[in-house]
């Protein structure tokens, strides 16, 4: 099961970051592959909430169907996504240093079906897409 963690630091506080992953709209802004998050229960965002989240990495596109699995604001927030090939979990976690907020963002992946011969290749570039999206949202969260 493909799994990658990536803990960096951000001058910014947890509530800035909070704002922007909580706001989906936002999303393919400092994720590359999203071309967008659909909300598909009314009201505020909330453990339970249904997702449809789009995306394209250049070889493939699709949706994977979705909830949010956590939410604490400006602590925690995950998300799961399923499709035919995979299970995703997505998991950020925000604690205050005193200064700016250290960030830890964990993302795991579950293949199945002809997903598992995926496997290998979701490996090696997880890491890169991770890091690239954390520093993207890093950037966003430290803007003025």
């Amino acid at each position: 099961m493909p799994h990658f963690a990536h803990t960096l630091s951000v001058s910014a506080a947890p509530s800035a970051i909070f704002a922007i992953i909580d706001d989906f709209s936002k999303t393919p802004q400092w994720l590359s592959r999203c071309t967008g998050i659909d909300k598909l229960d009314p009201g505020a965002n909330d453990v339970g909430t249904r997702l449809n989240y789009h995306y394209d990495d250049g070889r493939r596109s699709g949706t994977m169907d979705g909830q949010i699995v956590a939410r604490e604001p400006d602590r925690h927030f995950a998300m799961k996504f399923t499709d035919r090939m995979m299970d995703v979990t997505v998991d950020f976690v925000a604690a205050s240093d005193g200064v700016g907020t250290t960030l830890t963002h964990t993302i795991d992946i579950a293949t199945k079906g002809f997903g598992v011969l995926l496997s290998p290749l979701i490996k090696r570039q997880l890491p890169k897409q991770t890091m690239d999206a954390m520093t993207a949202l890093k950037a966003m969260a430290e803007q003025p």
